[in-house]
């Protein structure tokens, strides 16, 4: 446990600022030409539904982004977007990444990956 506690703080210095407050690393690949990140979202209900009943009802398919370079390896990160059941409204929501960006100081990196991630519509995952 402190070994892999060790590695997410290692990680934590490469990834995008602020990506272990939304997501966990489940996982990580390394291989002799890359590293794959392996992240699912934390079970934390967006903002935008605070009032709302949710319930986590898993995750969308699994997205692949690739990140910036690691001592000439490449990087990329397989992203799980968790959903929810809205009981409130009968409906499946996730995370608005643009609320996030708009409601939050961040760097342009952090924002750079936000806009990639928001590209994928969960009729798409």
């Amino acid at each position: 446990m402190e070994h892999q506690r060790e590695e997410s703080n290692l990680l934590n210095a490469f990834l995008p600022k602020c990506i272990l407050e939304y997501f966990t690393i489940i996982k990580v690949d390394q291989f002799k030409e890359s590293i794959n990140i392996h992240l699912e979202e934390n079970n934390i209900i967006p903002q935008e539904y605070a009032n709302d009943n949710l319930t986590s009802k898993g995750f969308y398919d699994e997205i692949k982004v690739q990140d910036f370079p690691i001592r000439g390896k490449e990087v990329y990160l397989y992203i799980k977007r968790r959903r929810w059941v809205n009981e409130t409204r009968g409906t499946i929501v996730m995370r608005n990444w643009e609320l996030v960006a708009k409601g939050t100081r961040m760097t342009q990196e952090f924002a750079s990956f936000l806009k990639v991630i928001s590209r994928y519509q969960a009729g798409k995952l």
